[in-house]
């Protein structure tokens, strides 16, 4: 699937990257609303991944302290590289700005798609909204 990725602050991205949020946390995963949006969506950067349509198929976060969260893919794109294409434009963000890590905590379901991709697991499963996660680090 060709995608095209764009980024910017929460009010530039806020219109496209909330509704993919709330469809996979709030509605398949069951994670509170009050929980899946927080105050820090201000301060981090945000990527969208679009079809050639240019419908909003994917999302995640860049916080000011390099870690990488909030990343979902609307359930008819998973598969197609989307979460990949979101993954690696947040980590070059978070390398050209001089990062020289990126941390997140994966659910654990997840961790298999952040091994393929470079990241280590670090520390035991804990829980976060009632999911099981597991930090991850990538070092540059």
């Amino acid at each position: 699937m060709t995608t095209t990725l764009r980024f910017g602050d929460w009010a530039a991205m806020q219109a496209d990257a909330k509704p993919i949020r709330m469809e996979v946390f709030v509605q398949e995963q069951n994670v509170p609303a009050d929980l899946e949006m927080d105050d820090r969506d201000v301060a981090c950067l945000h990527a969208v991944a679009y079809d050639a349509d240019g419908k909003p198929l994917g999302t995640g976060r860049l916080l000011p302290d390099g870690h990488i969260g909030r990343m979902a893919v609307l359930s008819s794109a998973r598969g197609a590289g989307v979460g990949g294409a979101i993954l690696k434009g947040l980590m070059q963000r978070a390398r050209e700005r001089g990062d020289q890590k990126v941390v997140l905590s994966a659910q654990t379901h997840a961790a298999e798609f952040y091994l393929a991709h470079g990241f280590a697991m670090a520390g035991d499963v804990f829980h976060e909204a009632g999911i099981p996660h597991i930090e991850m680090h990538y070092e540059f």
